[in-house]
């Protein structure tokens, strides 16, 4: 069974908490894994790119020259797709670039990336981790002493602006609410860090 870590509030090891088998102890699913990250990094696409065709862009109204006798090709617009200024074919419209995954199936990726990090020891609870004020100092010296590395990912039970403001000028450091953990958040990470409260929900959904 895989252990983590315990932190308190100065980042000082306070023992060690065991890790449930049953969400850190999958077995390791490339299939499912890349399916995930590239859903996820898919559904990070805006997808508002345009290009507008021969009927859209302006000018072209009328035959730049008559039909027959010039000697040229015959020609219905200098908007068509071979004149300069003219319309793209097939370019990119608006669209969406969300991608379909069954909800088990998301559910084991995110189970078997976490069992990836617990195997690598790079996961870590926090057991104090909370500030009246924004602490950028104190945030950045619990970090230090953790030896979080420089891809920090704090996960977090839900809204805590204090927190927020600490981590927001710390480089490579995410905080992210429990809910909205991801795949590819947890992979690029070299280390999660959990407050307590937030690894009891992240265990309960996907246990």
């Amino acid at each position: 069974m895989a252990t983590a870590v315990v932190r308190g509030l100065e980042g000082e090891a306070k023992g060690d908490y065991e890790l449930p088998s049953a969400v850190f102890g999958q077995e390791v699913n490339q299939g499912v894994l890349h399916q995930a990250v590239v859903r996820q990094m898919a559904g990070a696409r805006q997808g508002t790119h345009d290009t507008k065709t021969r009927g859209e862009v302006s000018g072209g109204g009328r035959k730049p020259y008559r039909q027959k006798g010039t000697g040229r090709a015959r020609q219905g617009s200098t908007r068509a797709p071979h004149f300069r200024g003219g319309g793209t074919v097939f370019g990119p419209t608006p669209r969406s670039y969300v991608l379909a995954m069954p909800r088990k199936q998301r559910r084991l990726a995110l189970r078997v990336a976490l069992s990836v990090k617990a195997g690598d020891g790079a996961v870590q609870v926090a057991d104090e981790l909370s500030f009246d004020a924004p602490r950028t100092r104190q945030m950045a010296a619990f970090l230090d002493r953790a030896g979080a590395g420089r891809r920090v990912l704090l996960v977090v039970e839900g809204k805590d602006t204090n927190l927020e403001l600490s981590a927001r000028n710390i480089p490579q450091l995410k905080v992210i609410q429990a809910s909205n953990l991801g795949v590819r958040d947890v992979m690029v990470a070299d280390t999660l860090i959990f407050r307590r409260a937030a690894l009891d929900l992240v265990v309960e959904h996907l246990g």
